[in-house]
């Protein structure tokens, strides 16, 4: 019976979430299996996976063949890489604890290396949220700047409104003050051109009496 190792899709729609499991090849992907290996949730950051390690190279020294991204997965946790190192203490290549002294120092280099992605995307993560509050703040500043701009343009409108009516009150004052002023010169104007007037008619006769005199004398030597 031909043996394979593949996912068995989960969860609900939108989050999947995946069995590993040792399959009959010949049966459907989600239905029977032989053996659950782990699980696998791709809806986390990096991706949780959880197998069992001996259980997986077992399946695959008796000859089962993982699809491709089941192999993926067993290689990222080091089945493959096991069951090569077993492959080489079966054929004398090196010793059982060589192999196992090989793959546990492969293990202490895959934890580093998945805790320093880790940090990173921690660091990551910390910077995003960090930036999403500074724009959020920046976003609730404008936003009441502009609540106290269109708070001081409705102020500033209100005072407008209300300042010609006060400013009518002086210049009526003033209307009236000009026309007080004016109206004594108007009144003197006549008073002054008549005393002129008589000026000018007294002086007139005063003028034209020689003119009388030198007729008469001019008759009189005739």
């Amino acid at each position: 019976m031909p043996v394979r190792i593949r996912l068995q899709r989960h969860g609900k729609k939108g989050k999947p979430f995946y069995w590993i499991v040792a399959a009959d090849a010949r049966s459907k992907r989600d239905g029977k299996f032989l053996e659950k290996l782990g699980t696998y949730n791709p809806n986390t950051n990096p991706a949780t996976i959880d197998l069992n390690v001996d259980g997986s190279v077992k399946w695959l020294q008796n000859g089962a063949q993982p699809s491709e991204t089941a192999s993926r997965i067993l290689s990222y946790k080091g089945v493959l890489l096991k069951h090569h190192l077993l492959g080489g203490v079966r054929k004398g290549a090196f010793s059982e604890e060589e192999a196992e002294k090989k793959f546990a120092a492969w293990l202490s280099d895959k934890e580093k290396s998945v805790a320093k992605k880790e940090e990173h995307l921690s660091k990551e993560q910390q910077k995003a949220k960090e930036e999403a509050l500074k724009a959020e703040k920046e976003v609730n500043e404008k936003r009441a700047q502009a609540v106290a701009e269109a708070e001081a343009a409705e102020a500033k409108a209100a005072e407008e409104a209300a300042a010609p009516a006060v400013e009518e009150a002086p210049a009526e004052a003033a209307a009236e003050t000009a026309e007080a002023e004016v109206a004594p010169a108007v009144e003197e104007a006549p008073a002054e051109e008549a005393a002129t007037a008589e000026e000018t008619v007294a002086e007139k006769p005063a003028e034209e009496a020689p003119a009388a005199d030198d007729t008469k004398t001019a008759s009189e030597k005739e």
